[in-house]
This record gives structure tokens, C-alpha cells and sequence, in this order.
């Protein structure tokens, strides 16, 4: 067996040099987590971590986004006004909040690995529970318990799959598993679509709880913890020893692991980090910019359906119009992925915010009744342009935020977007009852050019490759 550590054997060292430079070096105790991931191969078992998290966001996004789809059956099933269904909305928005904020905390100081789990088998409890729902108060009180898993899944994943992917693969690999967020969503039209004519609102949502909980098992038995969390816990050592050499980084069992630069940043640690060492203005710059996206998402996610049927279009073309607003975050969210990991993110995340807002005002023009299949596709445009920012969002948290706060600063920044996904609730019910289409529209526009704004402060953006 190969043993090894880094710090200065592989120094600028190509990854397919790894194997054969450690070969030649002699065996180390103080083993550099940071070099070994960065620098090592991308193998099978991080590959395997990050399809797993990936899962997790897929079923994640496809629960988030049940209640938008089952809202105009209800209004029409139980007679009651859109608006009712705003507290319904907000409740979901306000566990997903809720979740995203402790969930960062459980993880950075539990593990991510139990974060994940605990969040997938919440949010899928809960979910099948919302089939059995005799009312409108069950239904709310159902879905914050389920937003807190929700809202925990997402950056307890995200920060998995960070520590698990070499930095040269670590922007794509984050965005391809947040980008699973409209993939659940395009998924649960398409079971929308089977689903709702056949066994109604109640199957919609029993399907929704039974995927997860599935999940769950499956990750209970599958999921690793995260290495360089395991780095900084002395008893789970010989754990992590364990866990690098399935990763074809073989070490001594009695190795010392470090994680130099990370621990160098890490001169505090808890929330008040992600205020020191100049970090204060980026903070509050990603909180913001995350504020005003997750607002227009999830007046999207919560609401468009709704505004469509009020524009006169049958339940299931109001049904495609999100399914498009998915599958054009998907395209999105890759070719953004791929543009930081060529040139850096700050052009990248400018350019896309400030089409989101261009291409919900280019909407205004559009009339529904005459040329619905330009709203599709408009609607599509839009959710390429807004969803490659909000999904690129949190490989830029994953960059600005150290190992010891990068769940905690990933996780506020999501608390944060989920207070503006709040504010979507009832902004979306009045909004379009109040001014319609055109209304909802500019609104979806303006949160944009705000995020435009917002990333424009950030200074510590993900840099251009060999910069």
C-alpha cells in the first residue's frame, strides 16, 4: 500500500503526476487534507458523494415546488380565494429559513453527513403526511415542518460536495448539484402532470414524501462524512484514513492531518467569522443578493402557475410554463458553471442577473392569449438567466467562507434568501391580484437588477484559473 502526505510533495504538481510523485517520497506523519483532495484524482467514491447529494437536492426541489403545482387544484377542490393560500406559501418559505439557518450550525459541528440524512428524512415525513391534510391550517403547519428539512438539504449538500471535489472540479460540481434544485422542480411537473388528473392533489403530495424517505435509507447506508471535516476531530482520524484510501489516497493510520491554508483563515470561528479578516462587506453583499434571488425564484416556484390560469391558460399549459422556467435554470446553471470555472464569477454572475431582469421586462410585451408559446419560451429564457445566478451563488459561498464556517456562511446566506422567498408568499398573491401579469413581471425584474447590484460589491469572487 501507498503511503503518503502533502504538503510539499506535490506542490504544483499535475494531477496525472499524483500517484506516481507520492510513490517516490518518503512516508510522512502530518498529512495536509487540503493538498491531498486539491491536488489528488477525482475518484469513483467523491464522484458517487456527489451524485448522492445531488439526489438529495432533486428530491429537495421537487418537494419545494409541490405546493405551487397543487395550489390551483385546491383553490378549484375546496373554494377558497388565492390569497388563503398565501400563510401556506410562507409557512413552507419560513421552515425552509428556519431549516437553513440550523442546519449550517448542526453541520459545521455535527458533520454534514447527518445533516444531509436528518434533512431528507424530515422534509419526506412531512410531505406524505400533507396527503392526509382535512384543512388549510394542517397543510401549513405540514409544510413548515417539511421547509425545515428543506431548507437544511440544500447547504448541508452543497458544502458535502465541496469538500469532497478537488478544487479544479469544485465550482461545476457544486452547481451541478444546486442546479438539481429546477431539475426536482421539472420532475414534479412531469408528476404533476400524470399524477394530479389521476389520483389528485393528495397522490401528488404522497408521491412527494415517499421519494425522500426512500432517499434517506439509502444515504443511511451510503454516505460518508465529509474529510476535511473529519481532519479536525483527532478521535475520527482513523476514520478518515479509512475514507482516503477508497479514495485512492493511501496514509499511515497513525497520520496528523492539517489543513494549512483553511486553518490559516480560520482564526475564528461561529457566526461572528463571517463578519472578520474583511469578510463583513461580502457577507452582507451575498446576503442580499441571495434576498432578491430567492425572491424572484420562489415567486416563480410558489406563484406562476397561479398567474398563468388568471391569464386564462388551462391548469397544465400554466403547468409547462414552470416546467420551462426549469429546464432553462438547468441550461443555465451548467454554461454559468462552466463560464466561472473558465474566467472567474464575477462577470459571469453580472451578466445572467442583468438578463434575468431584461428578460422578465421583455415579457411585458408578450400577450398570453395570442402568443402563448413565446411566453413558454420567454419563461424559459428567464429561468436560465436568474437560476445560473442563484445556483453559481453558492460555489462563490463555498469560495469566500473557510472549512470551519462554510456550512455557517452558506447556511445564513440561504436563511437569508429564504426570508426574501417569504416575502414572495404574499408579495405573489397581491401582486397578481392587485396588477396581474404585468405587475408580477416587473416585480421578477427589479429583484433581479438588485442582485445585479449586490454581487458588483463582492469583492472576493471565485478568480479566473491561474490567477
Amino acid at each position: 500500500m501507498t503511503r503518503y502526505s502533502l504538503p510539499a510533495a506535490v506542490a504544483g504538481a499535475p494531477p496525472g503526476d499524483y500517484s506516481a510523485r507520492q510513490a517516490s517520497e518518503p512516508a510522512q506523519t502530518a498529512v495536509d487534507i487540503g493538498s491531498v483532495l486539491d491536488d489528488g484524482p477525482y475518484t469513483v467514491v467523491q464522484k458517487v458523494v456527489v451524485f448522492l447529494a445531488a439526489l438529495s437536492i432533486i428530491v429537495d426541489g421537487f418537494d419545494s415546488q409541490l405546493i405551487g403545482f397543487a395550489i390551483p387544484v385546491l383553490i378549484k377542490e375546496w373554494g377558497i380565494a388565492r390569497t388563503a393560500f398565501a400563510p401556506v406559501v410562507a409557512a413552507g418559505l419560513t421552515g425552509m429559513g428556519i431549516g437553513s439557518a440550523c442546519a449550517g450550525l448542526f453541520a459545521d459541528r455535527f458533520g454534514r453527513r447527518w445533516a444531509v440524512i436528518g434533512s431528507v428524512l424530515l422534509f419526506g415525513a412531512a410531505t406524505c403526511a400533507i396527503s392526509f391534510a382535512p384543512n388549510i391550517l394542517t397543510i401549513a403547519v405540514l409544510r413548515l415542518i417539511a421547509g425545515f428539512g428543506i431548507g437544511g438539504a440544500l447547504p448541508s449538500s452543497t458544502t458535502l460536495t465541496a469538500e469532497f471535489t478537488p478544487s479544479r472540479r469544485r465550482t461545476l460540481a457544486i452547481t451541478a448539484t444546486i442546479v438539481c434544485v429546477p431539475l426536482g422542480g421539472m420532475v414534479a411537473g412531469l408528476f404533476a402532470h400524470v399524477i394530479l388528473p389521476a389520483y389528485g392533489w393528495r397522490g401528488l403530495f404522497l408521491t412527494g414524501g415517499i421519494l425522500p424517505l426512500v432517499l434517506g435509507v439509502l444515504l443511511l447506508f451510503t454516505l460518508p462524512e465529509s474529510p476535511r471535516f473529519l481532519a479536525r476531530r483527532p478521535q475520527r482520524w482513523a476514520e478518515l484514513s479509512r475514507l482516503l484510501a477508497r479514495m485512492s489516497r493511501h496514509v499511515a493510520m497513525d497520520a496528523v492531518f492539517t489543513d494549512k491554508r483553511e486553518q490559516a483563515a480560520e482564526q475564528h470561528t461561529g457566526f461572528t467569522a463571517l463578519f472578520r479578516q474583511g469578510r463583513a462587506a461580502d457577507t452582507v453583499a451575498i446576503w442580499c443578493a441571495f434576498f432578491m434571488c430567492l425572491l424572484a425564484v420562489y415567486s416563480a416556484f410558489s406563484w406562476l402557475p397561479t398567474m398563468l390560469t388568471t391569464q386564462g391558460l388551462s391548469v397544465s399549459v400554466a403547468g409547462s410554463g414552470l416546467t420551462a422556467y426549469n429546464l432553462g435554470g438547468v441550461v443555465g446553471a451548467l454554461v454559468c458553471a462552466v463560464a466561472i470555472a473558465r474566467s472567474g464569477s464575477r462577470w459571469p454572475l453580472l451578466i445572467c442577473s442583468a438578463g434575468g431582469a431584461l428578460s422578465a421586462w421583455f415579457l411585458l410585451g408578450v400577450d398570453v392569449s395570442q402568443h402563448t408559446g413565446w411566453l413558454i419560451f420567454g419563461l424559459g429564457v428567464h429561468g436560465l438567466f436568474v437560476n445560473a445566478v442563484q445556483s453559481t451563488m453558492y460555489a462563490l459561498c463555498a469560495y469566500v467562507y473557510p472549512t470551519g464556517v462554510r456550512a455557517t456562511g452558506t447556511a445564513s446566506a440561504l436563511a437569508f434568501g429564504r426570508i426574501g422567498a417569504i416575502l414572495s408568499a404574499f408579495a405573489g398573491a397581491v401582486v397578481i391580484t392587485t396588477g396581474g401579469a404585468s405587475s408580477y413581471l416587473t416585480m421578477l425584474g427589479a429583484a433581479m437588477l438588485v442582485v445585479m447590484i449586490a454581487l458588483m460589491v463582492v469583492k472576493r469572487h471565485i478568480p479566473k484559473p491561474g490567477v
